[in-house]
């Protein structure tokens, strides 16, 4: 039998003129059924936005009930020298050219760590540059100095692009390496570094960093050893739709082996200060189709993240009419990858009353979590939910 809610979104979809080919995708979605990669293509090629925020918000719905999730983390960016030349950043300096470079020592993390002493922040999040004197015998150290001072703060670092340069420069297998961080204290890892996985793409923007397999090798690796990880995809520059299902059917399909991604992250291309910035940037419009999306395709991810420091608070506060059930955390204002990448938020902080009242606001639930979606705290449910 239909459930009430299923049985709400066959109704409002019928008669509004939409096709028979996206009827079908609906009901496979009532059904809870796994569209294939042509659906998902006829989706981005012929979805209305209504549509695809109905379908979404369903699925959000059916999991989630209403909540969304944040926690309240802090980032340390050890430094935006980096050793490779992607087209679209607009955050890292060369190493041979160092210029608004910056390179913090152990102590200067360490002494941000202890910033936070006594406060209630779950998670570190430590990602920056490629620095080949910051290599993995010094990053193993600032983890296990990290760890020892506060056992509860949950560690969260290094992209599979940090990993991949650390790892080859020690000789050592990805297992090998990862093991060493999982020793030291590490526990996930972002997801960033993943860009588009396509291998046309990638050579076009990122062509001398590790490539789209080799970055499922390393996140692959984690779930085995029992670590959860991170998956993102960034959209809106030269990619195409094709490219963009390719690379969700690849995390789809890893998903189904491992089970060890928390989420995935949509992140926007931000066209300041780069080597893409003639390339103009997507509308909110194109924003939330591609997170209805994600949120349909990506059928075994049970959390959708919007990374409100690089969509705006406005904007990010729309996804969640739109499949999104995770805004992310509070998070330091020390954050500058996106900011300076022409970001709407040039200091990226929010206050766990700010972000609430901006989840309230659209009639959804806050709900702080931990870095592995256990709740800590359900805040005040708004009118609108009842």
């Amino acid at each position: 039998m239909m459930s009430t809610e299923a049985f709400s979104l066959s109704v409002a979809l019928k008669g509004t003129g939409i096709s028979k080919e996206l009827l079908q995708i609906a009901e496979k979605v009532e059904h809870q059924q796994r569209i294939t990669e042509a659906e998902g293509m006829l989706l981005f090629e012929k979805g209305e936005l209504g549509f695809l925020g109905a379908l979404a918000s369903h699925i959000a719905g059916r999991l989630h009930h209403n909540k969304v999730y944040f926690n309240r983390n802090f980032h340390i960016e050890p430094t935006n020298v980096c050793v490779f030349t992607c087209n679209f950043c607009s955050y890292s300096r060369l190493y041979k050219n160092r210029d608004d470079g910056w390179e913090l020592s152990m102590e200067q993390m360490l002494d941000m760590v202890r910033k936070y002493d006594g406060q209630p922040v779950t998670e570190v999040h430590i990602v920056g540059g490629v620095h080949p004197k910051m290599n993995l015998e010094f990053f193993c150290e600032l983890v296990s100095k990290i760890k020892a001072h506060r056992p509860d703060l949950h560690i969260k670092g290094f992209t599979a692009v940090e990993l991949d340069y650390m790892f080859r420069k020690a000789k050592l297998s990805v297992e090998e390496g990862m093991m060493k961080f999982k020793e030291a204290g590490l526990q996930s890892l972002p997801g960033g570094g993943a860009e588009i996985f396509h291998p046309d793409v990638r050579m076009e923007i990122c062509a001398d960093k590790v490539d789209g397999d080799g970055w499922l090798l390393i996140h692959e690796t984690a779930h085995k050893l029992g670590m959860h990880t991170n998956a993102t995809i960034l959209y809106g520059h030269i990619e195409k739709y094709e490219h963009r299902i390719d690379h969700m059917s690849r995390l789809r399909n890893l998903q189904d082996k491992t089970g060890g991604f928390n989420c995935f992250i949509p992140l926007k291309f931000r066209n300041k200060d780069n080597d893409m910035s003639n390339i103009p940037e997507l509308s909110v419009v194109e924003d939330l189709r591609l997170y209805a999306i994600s949120r349909i395709f990506m059928d075994n991810f049970r959390n959708l993240k919007a990374y409100w420091p690089m969509l705006g608070r406005q904007s990010a506060q729309l996804t969640l009419s739109f499949g999104v059930n995770d805004l992310d955390g509070t998070i330091d204002d020390t954050t500058k990858i996106y900011s300076m990448a022409g970001s709407e938020e040039q200091s990226p902080a929010m206050s766990t009353e700010n972000l609430c009242d901006l989840i309230l606001a659209v009639g959804k639930i806050p709900v702080e979590r931990d870095t592995l979606y256990n709740e800590l705290k359900v805040y005040k449910e708004p009118e609108l939910a009842h």
